[in-house]
């Protein structure tokens, strides 16, 4: 019996060394990094840490004052906590105004007549 559990012993130490490994590490990180969870979460932090950087960039070129841009600042800490807490809700409002804008398309495409839309650059 004992020397069944120095076996055991010895395994779990060669194993934790392997795993302890600066490779393995990187390795092991990356694996948890790229599994589909923790893609979706970091791609929701990635938008929502976007979202509150272009709002804070929109609202901080209304005015250059110091008290303003403290308000842009908040506003950009509230807006990134809204999409970070409610990802879904921003995925829903993706999906819409993804299928309205190629709704708009297609109608556009089947009449012929360039497309005239907000984001569309005139010519």
């Amino acid at each position: 019996k004992r020397a069944y559990e120095e076996r055991i012993l010895k395994e779990r130490l060669h194993l934790t060394y392997d795993n302890l490994k600066p490779a393995n590490l990187i390795k092991n990180t990356l694996k948890e990094v790229t599994s589909s969870d923790q893609q979706d979460n970091i791609i929701n932090t990635v938008a929502a840490v976007t979202a509150g950087y272009l709002t804070k960039l929109l609202f901080q070129r209304v005015s250059h004052s110091p008290f303003k841009k403290l308000i842009a600042t908040a506003i950009q800490f509230g807006v990134t906590n809204a999409i970070v807490q409610n990802p879904k809700v921003v995925k829903v409002g993706v999906l819409i105004l993804s299928r309205l804008l190629k709704s708009r398309s297609e109608r556009s495409e089947r009449s012929g007549s360039p497309q005239s839309s907000v984001l569309s650059p005139d010519p």
